[in-house]
């Protein structure tokens, strides 16, 4: 017998009926949100979009930079240690004939080996999983070259581990040819050695860009509200793509306002306009810990918290553990008792709840002040 699918409820549906179960009718039954906080708050949450984006674009030229200047300083290193140890065969009996043939034995084999590595499906045999970044490099747009979104390896199908060791072969087998054919030791040293000092120059000019984009990723980082644990952001709605995260399971789905990453962890933050409480409201931490669902559901691991932001300088973290799992099953559940029994009532008292709801005007429960001195609230 087929499972019986659970209708989809979004992120935004528990929000709403946290508020209140007469604002989520209303919003299933098309009525728009209106007032003048609604249209300031869209303006908010663009310009959040933009400086998060600008912040991810820093982020990532700051880390070609990083890369760039680690590769030119590693060139210093190996120039340097080549004269060196140069220098050292000239003046010691080592038979080079010996060692370059002991470099190619190794050169080839290693060779062997990665082409192995590349033939078979060894991750598999092993049960070795690669990291699931889909959601980071959805986000982006770029897949890496090396050990891409559902990459095992095998059949011809090269990782990193397998680069290196085609990579560690070359090497090698450079190192030997080098070995025979070098007539000069000193003047092979010496040659090696001023080489290292002319990229010593390049890469300091690398350091130099490196500084320089370290300091604009910094710049961006601030405007956009950031704190320095944050290292990228992988994700940000801006209304019109498609970034829709939907867990298949429980029929949730939603748009988080951001995804950062920090310590290696995905992080949803729900951006907020407006007036800054003491405490998350209750129904904005509803909607955080459906987008912690999500995240886990994208990702396959679980998020230690989300993280709700009202403004530029309060941020209130919402923890993803048992209790929280909790209290959404339980919301969920009372949105889809709604969606097959109906029945949506308001569920408060409070006139200053009533006044602030964006679909007050299409309410037939809203409350005014006569009512609320009726009623001695």
């Amino acid at each position: 017998m087929e499972k019986q699918r659970l209708p989809p409820i979004s992120a935004s549906d528990l929000e709403r009926h946290a508020y209140c179960p007469m604002s989520w009718q209303l919003a299933r039954e098309g009525v728009d949100a209106q007032g003048e906080a609604v249209v300031e708050g869209k303006l908010q949450h663009a310009k959040i979009h933009d400086d998060m984006m600008a912040f991810s674009r820093e982020a990532v030229a700051f880390r070609r930079s990083v890369t760039i200047w680690v590769w030119w300083f590693t060139v210093v290193l190996v120039f340097t240690l080549e004269g060196w140890l140069t220098r050292q065969l000239a003046h010691s009996d080592v038979d080079q004939g010996a060692l370059a043939r002991l470099l190619s034995l190794w050169a080839l084999t290693t060779l062997m080996s990665g082409i192995v590595l590349v033939w078979l499906p060894w991750r598999q045999l092993l049960g070795w999983s690669i990291p699931d970044r889909s959601l980071e490099f959805e986000a982006t747009g770029v897949e890496p070259v090396l050990n891409p979104p559902g990459f095992i390896g095998g059949w011809f199908e090269a990782g990193r581990t397998e680069a290196s060791m085609l990579l560690a072969s070359i090497v090698l087998g450079l190192h030997a040819i080098a070995l025979v054919t070098v007539v000069d030791e000193a003047n092979a040293s010496f040659i090696l050695i001023a080489v290292a000092f002319v990229w010593t120059g390049l890469a300091s000019w690398r350091l130099q860009i490196l500084l320089t984009t370290y300091h604009r990723a910094e710049v961006a980082r601030v405007r956009a509200g950031l704190d320095r644990t944050a290292d990228d952001v992988v994700y940000s709605d801006d209304e019109e793509g498609e970034g829709l995260l939907i867990d298949k399971t429980t029929g949730l789905r939603g748009r988080p306002d951001q995804i950062v990453i920090v310590d290696g962890e995905f992080i949803p933050v729900e951006q907020k306009t407006g007036k800054v409480p003491t405490k998350p409201y209750e129904s904005h931490r509803m909607q955080v810990l459906a987008y912690l669902k999500l995240v886990e559901a994208t990702t396959g691991r679980a998020s230690p918290y989300g993280v709700l932001r009202y403004g530029e300088d309060a941020a209130f973290q919402v923890m993803w553990d048992q209790n929280a799992r909790r209290d959404l099953e339980e919301a969920m559940t009372a949105v889809r008792t709604l969606l097959e029994e109906g029945g949506a009532k308001r569920n408060h008292e409070r006139v200053g709840k009533c006044r602030n709801c964006s679909r007050r005007s299409a309410c037939p429960e809203r409350l005014d002040h006569s009512q609320a001195s009726s009623s001695g609230y």
